[in-house]
């Protein structure tokens, strides 16, 4: 394992991972330098894991309700309508392209409506 010395604690030597998180203890007698390539391959691996976690807090847009229109907009207005007319003949499909276009306008068009209120 390749860890950053952080001190000595009675008779061990504290380590941690590259990219932070808990300490753990070795055997000074254990311990060597890391080679460049090992150094390199931690580095990445520290690198990657901050990626995974910085993904992780990117919020999922909530997508189970329907996103509704801007009042006063001919183009949201045209698209409920159009939604509407897909749930009452039962075409789903129709109704979830309607959806997915409207979301589209709202995030080009009314980006200050911010979820367009179900996104």
């Amino acid at each position: 394992m390749v860890g950053e010395f952080r001190g000595l604690a009675g008779p061990y030597a504290m380590l941690r991972p590259l990219n932070g998180g808990r300490e753990w203890q070795a055997d000074p007698a254990d311990l060597r330098p890391a080679t460049p390539g090992e150094r390199m391959r931690a580095g990445v691996r520290a690198a990657n894991e901050r990626a995974r976690a910085e993904a992780e807090r990117v919020l999922v847009p909530d997508l189970s309700g329907a996103p509704q229109g801007v009042p006063h907009c001919t183009a949201c207005l045209l698209l409920v309508r159009e939604r509407r007319k897909a749930r009452v003949t039962f075409d789903w499909s129709a109704e979830t392209d309607v959806n997915v276009l409207l979301r589209r306008h709202l995030r080009e068009e009314h980006p200050e409506a911010g979820d367009g209120g179900a996104d």
